[in-house]
């Protein structure tokens, strides 16, 4: 187990450059004092929350190394503390994590297709009808319990995605989609209870899965109106998101989010990204 000693330094190493309060400060000032910090960080609070949290995961991973890795050296690891230092070095040490993650996945995903069925999951969930109608006709539910699940996790609350409930909140048996001046960006609740970053990419590929022609499949995609452009979920930390390209959204388009996105083709791509021995063919599978 890594000492008291090695986490001070490992913690003084990472933020070595992010500001720091003043001691003595009492709790109200310390507060006060870190909210100016995050509102004067470069990119403002949101970029200060998600350098703290990745730098935080640094702190772990390092710690890990020390007790049970490579790090154990003492040399190593004092290589590294003078590495971590410097921003260029923070920024090697990331990429080093990445790409042995991206070897371990793909070691995952060789086993994965050996030992997976032969036929596709089932659907995850069937939609409501009378749900779905209430979604096409712009008659939301408003936050219910599985919204409030997903917004009292740690994770969603560090990020700040939820500060405020969203003012357009549509709520299924299976999740939710909210609404904004952007478009719809929808939530699943078996994608988030298994950690969403996890599931960004097989989302996407799901899509690309049910509208892409793939050669020799004599499947035709589904077919998609021209306002609708489709995205990840990172910036509002959902499984996925349409963007409508207008406001107020066309009917028409609406009527298709409901019939045929969520109604059809979503329970079909949540059960393949969720189902994490589903291998996406080639044609389809890309990496963010």
């Amino acid at each position: 187990m890594a000492s008291d000693i090695d986490t001070v330094r490992v913690l003084r190493a990472i933020f070595s450059d992010m500001p720091r309060a003043p001691q003595g400060l009492s709790p109200m000032e310390t507060a006060e004092w870190i909210q100016q910090a995050m509102s004067g960080f470069e990119g403002g609070e949101m970029a200060y929350t998600i350098e703290h949290i990745t730098r935080s995961s640094m702190v772990d991973i390092v710690l890990r190394l020390r007790e049970d890795g490579y790090l154990r050296d003492d040399v190593a690891f004092e290589e590294l503390l003078q590495q971590l230092e410097k921003p260029e070095g923070r920024q090697a040490f990331m990429d080093w994590c990445i790409h042995a993650q991206k070897s371990v996945d793909a070691t995952s995903r060789l086993l994965n297709r050996a030992k997976r069925s032969l036929t596709e999951p089932e659907p995850l969930f069937q939609m409501d009808l009378p749900a779905m109608e209430r979604f096409v006709a712009g008659q939301a539910s408003g936050p219910g319990p599985l919204y409030a699940e997903f917004a009292a996790r740690d994770d969603v609350r560090q990020v700040g995605v939820v500060e405020s409930a969203p003012a357009v909140v549509h709520e299924f048996d299976w999740g939710f989609v909210t609404e904004d001046e952007a478009g719809f960006h929808v939530y699943v609740a078996k994608a988030w209870r298994g950690g969403s970053v996890g599931y960004f990419e097989r989302f996407m590929n799901a899509w690309r899965l049910e509208t892409t022609a793939i050669a020799g499949s004599g499947v035709s995609p589904a077919p998609v109106p021209f306002e609708i452009t489709p995205d990840v979920g990172i910036v509002r930390f959902a499984s996925f998101s349409l963007y409508a390209g207008e406001q107020p959204v066309p009917q028409a388009v609406r009527r298709w989010v409901g019939e045929v996105f969520l109604s059809q083709m979503l329970p079909v791509m949540a059960a393949r990204a969720t189902d994490l021995d589903y291998d996406f063919p080639l044609a389809v599978a890309d990496s963010l």
